[in-house]
């Protein structure tokens, strides 16, 4: 088949789902719906980010992504509560790293299988994040937040404005760790750890700071959903491993090249692009309560979309020479 065709058909799955948020846009949301969508998108990017760490780049799975990011809305929303909304967002960070650091300690050092490593840091996370908070959930509507801390400048633009900035800036952070020597040897490990460990690089000590990094950025996610959303819930991490795969997933439809730029525009694009199809979803009359059901699906269909590329491919080749 020539290159054309195999470009064409490549271009096919990006095509729908660009038709999609257009029909979306113009008939089925109202600007202000729109505009809280891209508020959340911006949010979940940060979770797609750090899950991209773990899963592109160390090419480990990180279960307790689940923990994380309800141990960053916890902390978040117990700081906030107390009048310290931006002192909450650091914390998390760091509450966040720690948590990763414990899942890379027991995978490396322990040598805990990866998977069932994550799952003892996100099942001790359930109740530390319990105990953080003191209540299954806290309400945040009478406290001050760093959106509405900014609101008065801002105007009615503030929380896509914020929510944007932090996203970008997370984003130039990033491209520029993963350019640095530290962020290539993190690149090599998870590309070839054999060959890293020949170069005299401790893949261990490597591991850990990726999986610190991908959960602080989990839990940072988990802490601006908190204060955007004005609310802390320890249950609020249910799922979000889901989430952030098919974020990943759907960005890679329209980022093919292998790089750390489009890597993490994927991430960021996906995000967006799966809030999107949620408005959408829910537009249509989908109760609320299916949304992890709609998550599970989607990444189905994400999955799916290679395969099903490529047998278009290879039955229009087939085609062709049957024809010849």
């Amino acid at each position: 088949m020539s290159t054309n065709k195999k470009k064409i058909i490549s271009w096919i799955p990006r095509v729908l789902v660009l038709a999609a948020a257009l029909v979306l846009i113009n008939t089925q949301l109202y600007t202000s719906q729109i505009i809280d969508t891209l508020e959340m998108g911006f949010v979940f990017s940060l979770l797609a980010m750090g899950i991209f760490i773990s899963f592109r780049i160390l090419d480990i799975p990180d279960l307790s992504v689940d923990g994380t990011f309800a141990l960053g809305a916890s902390v978040s929303a117990l700081l906030t509560y107390n009048g310290h909304p931006v002192l909450a967002i650091f914390a998390s960070l760091a509450a966040g790293a720690l948590a990763g650091g414990v899942t890379g300690v027991l995978i490396t050092k322990f040598k805990v299988q990866p998977i069932l490593g994550g799952i003892i840091t996100m099942t001790a996370l359930l109740s530390i994040n319990l105990f953080i908070l003191g209540a299954p959930n806290r309400s945040l509507w009478k406290n001050s937040t760093i959106f509405t801390l900014m609101q008065s400048v801002l105007k009615d633009y503030t929380d896509i404005i914020i929510s944007g900035a932090v996203m970008l800036l997370v984003f130039a952070i990033m491209f520029w760790f993963l350019k640095t020597q530290i962020g290539m040897s993190l690149r090599a490990t998870g590309d070839n750890e054999f060959m890293v460990r020949a170069s005299s690089i401790n893949s261990d000590t490597m591991k850990i700071i990726g999986f610190m990094i991908a959960n602080a950025l989990v839990s940072l996610a988990g802490a601006m959903n908190a204060q955007i959303t004005k609310t802390g819930d320890t249950n609020s991490g249910t799922g979000m491993l889901v989430v952030g795969l098919a974020s990943i997933i759907i960005g890679e439809i329209f980022f093919s090249r292998h790089t750390i730029f489009s890597g993490l525009a994927a991430a960021i694009f996906g995000a967006v692009s799966y809030r999107f199809i949620l408005a959408f979803a829910m537009s249509l009359g989908i109760d609320t309560k299916f949304t992890k059901l709609l998550s599970a699906v989607i990444v189905v269909i994400a999955i799916a979309l290679p395969i099903v590329r490529k047998s278009v491919s290879g039955g229009l080749k087939r085609i062709k020479e049957r024809g010849e």
